[in-house]
């Protein structure tokens, strides 16, 4: 017996009410039918998240920058295995409470169309192409590929979704057709075609005036009609009370509610399936409606293998967790996200380099290695930590400003001075500036209250600017490192400094993988998922979803640094000797890791692939695509 006959037979056996409540995310138990409570809301966007120590890995931008699938799906492998373990200990407590089960809210990926996105740093940039491609191979390392499926991977937000945060509960993204197929639905079809993926989480927003978790268009036509998508669907949080509350598309929650199930939303996060009741006596729903959506999510839990004693996950132990082998992985990958946009030589760190001042407020904060969506690492290099372990010289320290608060030199010591000193005792400096995770965000995760997480420009904070113009000014050979999830403006760093890096919120490793890059122990070799502008005047109207002068493939600007763009120590050079076949040698320098990216350039640029290699000084290596 398959698992959709297994899920037929069992429901069968269930009352509607008992079907009802198996809609929600925190479905409880019916003990007469032998099922356990389960709680289906999960979270491992970067490694297993809210649910104590786990291996965390760099930000999903930092992913996309590697622009290596294969070690991708090494990643998301890593990860469905410290899922598996820790589900193998929950369920000894006789069910699995929130963030403890098998089905994952993650990969998000949404196009990060604008640089003020709060919540950009979740996805896998501005490029449909890199997104399903780096997607597919996360959702291949979750799901596994045995007799069961190792984890529900759930692509999220379906459609259109990418601010503003504080209206998202009642906007309308307003696209046209070029647009939502070529852009916002590409990476969707991309990984249902590719990865077979199990679930949809439903975005908040409408799209062209339907919202999203009860769109006829998006949900039946273009979901499980044109793109044949066998899965099941669940809202995102509160969404579908959004309907009525928010949207004001319905009169009540459960005409809400009926519009969302009736177009294939099955599962809800939040309470508004409480009132399937009222719908189903309003005659706004069938049993027969009711006993598909819970004989989906049944199918579901067992090709998990929730009811079986034979999963080939079972055994996976607890000692998994944090282990030597992911925290390597964790490692190569965040040494792989590192991207160097500028390097007058100075890179790698000459040995004749005796005392480097390391200075910023992101040096040595560990927010800027966990993002969001997080999990606790027990075991983490900030990037003063990884400097001081790997230095042989000597490393002086100072914040030198508080991140984005100008007013904060009043109470905590003029921090500024304290950096200007040591500045002055150094042979150079390393700049560790950006941003961090509460500072650009979901709705509610940050302090920018009145733009809900996003963020108002794309400039550096005002006192971390304050203290880049004062150590500028001292005359020392700089190396800036720029943390952040998304496009900062690096014009004056550019211009100024020795050399730049950007470092996305690069995971547990981070500091020692910033290290291993700045000395010389590996190459840097990520490539930007996003463009990186000069000014906001660059920007089209944030709340405007038409394509148009937004992103590689669209600006008609020049940007500061390309997307695609990064450099590494080796002399790479290429020659397209046909439209298919690139040969890459590596003239001198250093061994690297090395992105190769076919571009066709009518109507507009496209990335149409790209492989990673690893290639040695001297070597000659033709890729074909």
């Amino acid at each position: 017996m398959n698992f959709m006959e297994r899920a037929k037979e069992l429901v069968a056996k269930m009352t509607i009410e008992e079907k009802m409540a198996q809609m929600r995310f925190d479905a409880p138990a019916i003990p007469r039918l032998n099922i356990p409570a389960y709680n289906w809301w999960n979270e491992c966007l970067h490694g297993v998240a809210r649910q104590g120590c786990a291996t965390v890995f760099p930000q999903a931008i930092g992913l996309a920058a590697s622009y290596n699938t294969e070690l991708m799906e090494e990643v998301a492998t890593a990860i469905s295995d410290e899922a598996r373990a820790k589900y193998n200990e929950f369920k000894k407590f006789g069910n699995t409470e929130l963030y403890q089960g098998l089905t994952f809210w993650s990969p998000n990926i949404n196009i990060f169309r604008d640089p003020r996105w709060g919540r950009g740093h979740e996805t896998y940039g501005e490029d449909p192409l890199l997104t399903g491609k780096m997607g597919t191979a996360f959702i291949k390392g979750l799901q596994g590929n045995g007799k069961y499926r190792k984890l529900d991977a759930t692509i999220k937000h379906y459609a259109v979704h990418s601010g503003p945060e504080y209206e998202r509960h009642g906007f309308d993204a307003v696209v046209s057709k070029k647009d939502l197929y070529e852009t916002y639905l590409s990476a969707f079809k991309y990984c249902i075609d590719h990865a077979d993926p199990s679930a949809v989480m439903g975005a908040y927003n409408r799209v062209n005036g339907e919202p999203c978790c009860g769109s006829k268009t998006l949900l039946q036509d273009i979901l499980y009609g044109e793109f044949g998508f066998k899965g099941y669907v669940v809202s995102d949080c509160g969404a579908i009370r959004d309907i009525h509350a928010g949207h004001k598309v319905t009169s009540s929650e459960p005409e809400s509610v009926a519009l969302a199930l009736n177009n294939g939303c099955q599962l809800n996060c939040g309470d508004a399936y409480l009132s399937l009741w009222d719908a189903y006596e309003m005659d706004l729903i069938t049993e027969e409606t009711i006993t598909a959506a819970v004989e989906k999510l049944f199918e579901a839990r067992f090709r998990l293998g929730m009811f079986d004693d034979d999963c080939e996950y079972d055994n996976i132990p607890y000692e998994v967790v944090e282990c030597d082998k992911h925290r390597a992985i964790n490692r190569k990958m965040a040494q792989e996200s590192m991207v160097l946009l500028k390097n007058n030589g100075i890179l790698p760190l000459s040995k004749d380099v005796k005392t480097i001042a390391v200075i910023g407020p992101n040096a040595d904060d560990v927010r800027i290695l966990k993002g969001n969506y997080n999990g606790t690492p027990s075991v983490y290099s900030t990037p003063l930590r990884g400097l001081q372990d790997n230095f042989d010289g000597k490393v002086l320290y100072a914040a030198g400003c508080h991140p984005h608060d100008p007013n904060s030199g009043n109470w905590s010591g003029s921090p500024m001075r304290e950096a200007e000193i040591i500045a002055n005792k150094a042979d150079v400096v390393i700049m560790c500036m950006g941003l961090n995770p509460s500072m650009e965000g979901e709705e509610g995760d940050t302090f920018n209250g009145d733009v809900a997480g996003d963020k108002k420009d794309i400039y550096l904070p005002i006192p971390q600017r304050q203290l880049f113009e004062k150590i500028k000014a001292i005359g020392k050979p700089i190396i800036f490192v720029n943390i952040s999830g998304s496009c900062l403006s690096l014009y004056e760093q550019d211009k100024y400094c020795d050399a730049v890096i950007q470092c996305f919120y690069p995971g547990a490793e981070g500091g020692n993988a910033l290290a291993d890059v700045i000395l010389g122990k590996v190459s840097p070799s990520g490539r930007l998922p996003v463009t990186f502008y000069r000014d906001d005047k660059d920007l089209p109207p944030f709340r405007d979803y038409s394509m148009e002068n937004r992103t590689y493939k669209y600006f008609k600007g020049n940007p500061l640094y390309p997307f695609g763009y990064g450099l590494t120590y080796g002399k790479t050079e290429e020659n397209w000797v046909s439209d298919t076949k690139v040969e890459i040698t590596n003239k001198g320098g250093m061994d690297t890791s090395y992105s190769v990216l076919k571009f066709k350039t009518v109507p507009n640029p496209e990335l149409v692939d790209f492989k990673k290699i690893f290639i040695k000084v001297g070597e000659t290596i033709t890729v074909e695509f």
